[in-house]
């Protein structure tokens, strides 16, 4: 008798909890930002987006 090929689950059935995902990305941003000079980026464009939410 043929046994089945075992089951792959290409996506875990539980989610990352949000600060998970955030504690995660936060070393890589900063990272980023430090090797690539992008502070001045960062601030100009989070002051657009303030304005245009209008705050």
């Amino acid at each position: 008798m043929a046994y089945p090929a075992p089951r792959m689950n290409p996506r875990p059935s539980s989610r990352r909890h949000p600060l998970v995902a955030t504690a995660m990305v936060l070393p890589l941003a900063a990272l980023l930002v430090v090797v690539f000079g992008g502070w001045d980026a960062v601030v100009t464009q989070a002051s657009s987006v303030g304005v245009m939410l209008g705050r």
